[in-house]
């Protein structure tokens, strides 16, 4: 089965935010971002607390109205995408009862919809098919939240939403449960998740949308938000190094020396490996990259950028 949502040619766009404002109060809580995405994207959502991450997921989903702008999924207005089953969500918290074994749980939430997937297909994409006779209440929060994962299947979205979707999971787990994202992905699946293990966001998406203060303030591959956020270090052997020189190139943050090594930070490491290959006798050159989370906080944390 599946969703006419995920034909490309007939909704070329899967999510699509223009001037999105919501405001509660004295506070703007999501402060005019435009945001589109692709069928077939997975989208990292960044942002640390307050910077309007479940807020912005809430109108995608239909459960707050914008104060300002218009938000679209597959060209359909929130509500009526998540009523046709066009889009599904695994939260952290809530909507399972306990008492109930897995496999009802699946079963009861498919009875929602007119055209469900099968209940196995959705507990087997989950990794949960052998837990179908175990009660909720006794599944451990990282099965809770693959059963989350199956009920959202149910309707064969074509976004799917998740928030913390691997807490509580296994290094194993989460390993798999992120295969089995790429492989919807191949099918033309989007996937939109907000995590705070940037490990993740950095592995598995393919583009990383970073917000701070209601404001989108990255949004580009991983590669490319790590390279523009946090630069990369150039070190070398360069015995009696110009320091002024370095100092003075394009891009250049700091410049420091040990001995006959080099270091230099930059956000223009092309720059300085051609100026050091070029213009002097350094030799045993090595590159770094910082990694996503240096670039998380060079442009969350207050004082940093705007």
């Amino acid at each position: 089965m599946q969703n006419a949502a995920w034909n490309p040619s007939r909704t070329p766009l899967a999510l699509e935010a223009t001037g999105l404002v919501k405001r509660f109060g004295g506070v703007t809580a999501v402060d005019g971002i435009d945001l589109r995405i692709e069928p077939g994207e997975i989208v990292a959502f960044l942002g640390p607390n307050g910077a309007g991450k479940t807020t912005t997921i809430d109108l995608v989903l239909g459960l707050q109205r914008p104060d300002a702008g218009t938000v679209s999924v597959f060209g359909r207005a929130p509500r009526g995408a998540v009523a046709q089953g066009f889009v599904s969500a695994v939260l952290q918290t809530g909507g399972l009862l306990k008492d109930l074994t897995v496999r009802e749980t699946v079963a009861l939430t498919a009875s929602l919809f007119a055209d469900a997937r099968p209940v196995d297909e959705a507990l087997e994409r989950a990794g949960i098919r052998d837990l179908g006779d175990r009660l909720v209440g006794a599944c451990s929060g990282g099965q809770q939240q693959r059963l989350r994962f199956a009920m959202a299947l149910l309707s064969d979205p074509g976004l799917l939403i998740l928030d913390e979707p691997t807490t509580g999971m296994d290094v194993e787990g989460r390993r798999d449960f992120w295969s089995a994202i790429r492989e919807d992905a191949a099918r033309g699946r989007t996937v939109v998740f907000a995590t705070h293990y940037l490990e993740e966001a950095d592995a598995y998406a393919d583009r990383v949308v970073l917000m701070r203060r209601g404001r989108i303030v990255a949004d580009g591959s991983a590669a490319e938000v790590k390279a523009a956020a946090a630069g990369r270090t150039v070190r070398a052997t360069l015995p009696g190094a110009d320091l002024v020189a370095l100092a003075a190139l394009p891009g250049v943050d700091d410049v420091a020396i040990q001995g006959d090594r080099v270091e230099v930070r930059t956000r223009d490491s092309d720059t300085v490996v051609q100026y050091l290959l070029t213009r002097t006798d350094a030799r045993d050159l090595e590159v770094v990259a910082k990694n996503l989370e240096d670039a998380f906080l060079a442009l969350t944390t207050e004082g940093n950028r705007p």
